[in-house]
């Protein structure tokens, strides 16, 4: 198992037209994608959707074989999810019969349904981290929250601990790779077994992990600290947010996909 096949909340640097978007644009944009995703009611919605993340993928400078690695950790998910629809599914003419679990046309229909809901999901948003940097996800979670401080809410609070959740993924990565590398040149063994045993195996990775995340966060709170970290209150931004004539493109082509979709739905 490689372990940096996970792409989630790493970010790639780059002058795309996707990096050059306003960050609430692709936050907005990318919730739309993910109605538009619940939307799908057939073959040609996920045709669109595979369309449309190639194409951002391709804008933005991405490899198509870069996305699809970090599919790689979340199989077992997806898998998982395709087999309690296949055989829960009681529905249409009988495929095949394992016992008294039944699987149907119906229920394979369903399973490859959902798994390619889940697989598009997981795209579309892993476009979204490896194009925007977590500075500027903060920025434009708290921007995007801000009205709902006349209500009392801490947008600010809550945008900089999930930024930090996002920001802390690529080195919690890292370091359980480095302790993976230790610990199998002392003779432990992540590879071989059926999937159970490598799950049992993982164990003692997860105590040193643990310990590493615990430092990792007193030092960032004490750093905080010794800056005079204190809040959004008060505070400015070396960058302004502005929405532009590239974010009304990109809005524009993401309501004629969400039209298509519909569209679809109604002739379905």
């Amino acid at each position: 198992m490689n372990i940096k096949n996970i792409t989630l909340g790493q970010y790639v640097p780059g002058d795309s037209f996707l990096h050059r978007l306003d960050p609430r644009s692709k936050l907005l944009l990318t919730l739309a994608y993910i109605v538009a995703i619940f939307m799908v009611q057939g073959p040609g919605g996920y045709l669109l959707s595979a369309l449309l993340v190639y194409a951002c993928a391709r804008a933005a400078s991405l490899p198509f074989r870069f996305l699809l690695r970090g599919l790689k950790p979340l199989r077992f998910v997806i898998l998982f999810t395709a087999v309690i629809n296949l055989f829960m599914n009681g529905g249409g003419d009988i495929l095949f019969q394992v016992g008294f679990l039944r699987a149907t046309w119906s229920g394979l229909y369903t399973a490859l349904f959902f798994a390619f809901r889940l697989l598009f999901l997981v795209l579309g948003t892993s476009i979204l981290t490896l194009t925007t940097s977590p500075i500027a996800l903060t920025d434009a979670i708290e921007r995007l929250l801000s009205p709902l401080r006349a209500i009392r809410f801490p947008a600010h609070e809550l945008a900089m601990m999930m930024t930090i959740a996002l920001r802390f993924i690529p080195t919690l990565i890292e370091e359980a790779d480095k302790i993976m590398k230790a610990q199998s040149a002392r003779g432990a063994d992540f590879e071989s077994g059926n999937m159970f045993k490598r799950a049992k195996a993982l164990i003692p990775l997860l105590i040193p992990l643990f310990i590493s995340a615990f430092r990792r966060a007193g030092e960032l709170a004490m750093a905080m600290e010794a800056r005079c970290y204190r809040g959004g209150e008060g505070r400015t931004r070396m960058r302004v947010l502005r929405y532009g004539r590239l974010d009304a493109l990109a809005g524009l082509l993401m309501a004629i996909y969400v039209s298509l979709v519909i569209a679809e739905n109604v002739l379905v």
